[in-house]
């Protein structure tokens, strides 16, 4: 008698969600606004990830790119590199995909409360690190100077322009960008990211560095923390790399004794700078 609910409660059951709203963000990266269809909302923190599904398909983690301070849907910037997300880019509003989640651990919000927060957004790293800066701004009096870092390799491959252009004048937070290479209208800052950091000054023991990036981002990144005087426990990073069923059973994501979908994947550097594989 207890076996259909018990199916029904299943961790590799998908819920039922539709697609309201899709927006091509660059040539590789798509929006895609979400419901589910039982009404609720996804209940996500910032940093954490979904399984989507599709029949037929396969399933792949994707990032939530927006806050939980959002209410009724909530958006996932997907690029396209595999065989789901390439058929996710083929979806259009009213599609109906399987979501399970959300999973992993997100960014400890509640400790950063108070704290000016330093975020380093590298490339697509943006995508679950604007999860958090909508959070932040959402609830902005809970926290301290608000400094934002964003490094593309091309202004065509900046993402969520309309986002960018409403912070480069907000006059709540300091916004700096940089392009590894520039094209013909680009009047900005030329080079990585960490080319930024000697614009900045900040207090370092207030100060909680969050980085998102790709994987050769982060050692030179968490080094210009450091060098800023942040304490490795105040440097957060997200880790979303191999991961694939996302409740820790295939081991996919497994780096020594930590698997990234569930005690990730958000870490402070602490935790893993004496892990070999981590960085």
């Amino acid at each position: 008698m207890n076996a259909p609910q018990l199916q029904l409660n299943s961790i590799y059951l998908p819920k039922l969600a539709e697609v309201i709203r899709t927006e091509q963000l660059t040539k590789m990266e798509k929006l895609f606004e979400i419901r589910l269809l039982n009404g609720q909302d996804l209940g996500h923190q910032p940093g954490q990830f979904v399984e989507v599904s599709l029949l037929g398909i396969g399933e792949a983690p994707i990032s939530i790119s927006s806050s939980p301070t959002k209410k009724g849907s909530f958006e996932l910037a997907v690029r396209a590199v595999g065989n789901v997300t390439k058929a996710l880019h083929k979806l259009e509003k009213g599609a109906i995909i399987g979501i399970r989640g959300p999973y992993g651990k997100g960014f400890p919000v509640e400790e950063m409360k108070g704290k000016d927060i330093l975020f380093v957004a590298g490339g697509i790293g943006l995508v679950p690190l604007r999860s958090l800066i909508n959070y932040v701004l959402d609830k902005r009096s809970d926290f301290g100077r608000v400094l934002i870092l964003f490094g593309a390799k091309t202004p065509a491959e900046q993402l969520f322009l309309d986002e960018l252009a409403g912070w480069r004048t907000r006059p709540d937070l300091e916004y700096w960008e940089t392009v590894d290479r520039a094209d013909g209208k680009w009047k900005g800052n030329v080079g990585v990211i960490t080319t930024l950091f000697p614009k900045i000054n900040i207090n370092p023991e207030k100060t909680v560095a969050v980085i998102v990036g790709p994987p050769v981002m982060y050692r030179f990144a968490i080094l210009e923390a450091q060098v800023k005087g942040i304490p490795d426990e105040q440097i957060i990073v997200s880790l979303e790399r191999r991961m694939k069923c996302g409740v820790g059973k295939c081991g996919h994501c497994q780096i020594n004794h930590l698997y990234v979908c569930q005690d990730g994947p958000v870490f402070k550097f602490a935790q893993i700078k004496d892990i070999k594989e981590a960085i």
